[in-house]
């Protein structure tokens, strides 16, 4: 059986790639992790959080990385649960409102994925199959989020694309299983 450590599943706006996620992680382990990266900002994405809370079971322990995602990750992975983080896009867009340096973050996270223990699953969405963005900054961040997700396919031992709610797996050839040793 094939045990893959990370995992990235990407996917459009509302596509499923989070109930995607969500279930790999359950099947991976009862001791989940979820790691938010969204920011309640407005009423609709408070709306938005406590809306994917609720669907998430009692088994499930949430810790909140708006910006500081590799240190979580490095402070909560273990041999003995798996971590779910949901999602890179938000957390990169929260790192360029914070004019922090995607590319040194970006590095950071690799460290502590890398040297993390037990299965990651990582969300992120897939922004380059759209129209090219009007702005300067739409340009700049749809470039980072594909570099980000690049980066982050590189290091996964598996990728998965999740398009109208059907998971296709790009890397690498079946069979997909987190299950912990």
């Amino acid at each position: 059986m094939t045990v893959h450590r990370r995992v990235l599943v990407l996917g459009g706006a509302r596509s499923g790639k989070s109930r995607t996620a969500q279930a790999l992680a359950e099947k991976a382990s009862q001791a989940c992790f979820f790691i938010a990266t969204a920011q309640g900002f407005d009423e609709e994405m408070r709306d938005r959080i406590r809306r994917h809370q609720a669907e998430r079971e009692g088994h499930w322990h949430t810790l909140e990385a708006p910006l500081e995602l590799a240190d979580v990750v490095a402070a909560a992975a273990g041999p003995d649960r798996v971590l779910l983080v949901d999602c890179l896009t938000l957390w990169l867009s929260n790192i360029c409102l914070a004019d922090q340096d995607p590319d040194q973050e970006t590095d950071r996270l690799i460290t502590a994925l890398k040297a993390a223990q037990g299965p990651i699953v990582l969300v992120s969405n897939e922004v380059g199959q759209g129209i090219v963005p009007t702005t300067r900054l739409g340009r700049t961040f749809r470039d980072a989020q594909g570099r980000l997700n690049q980066q982050m396919a590189e290091i996964c031992d598996a990728v998965i694309f999740v398009a109208a709610g059907c998971p296709i797996l790009l890397k690498p050839a079946p069979p997909l299983d987190l299950t912990l040793a």
